[in-house]
């Protein structure tokens, strides 16, 4: 079971906890909130969080190589 499934799906992570969860840097995390593709909530004057269900609809699956033919 994946960390996303262990989750409630409202729940809300930290950046740092996002970037572990998806195996990419907290840098491209912020590139992704500002360009809109991820929704974010600042929940404090410094404290920005994510919800699991935001960073599944991230993750795009690759297709097979049965699916091209």
């Amino acid at each position: 079971m994946s960390v996303i499934e262990s989750t409630k799906p409202g729940a809300f992570v930290s950046l740092a906890q996002a970037a572990d969860i998806l195996g990419i840097s907290v840098h491209t995390l912020r590139r992704r909130i500002a360009a809109g593709e991820l929704p974010a909530f600042r929940t404090g004057r410094r404290i920005i969080r994510v919800r699991i269900s935001d960073l599944e609809r991230l993750l795009r699956r690759v297709p097979s190589t049965a699916s091209w033919s």
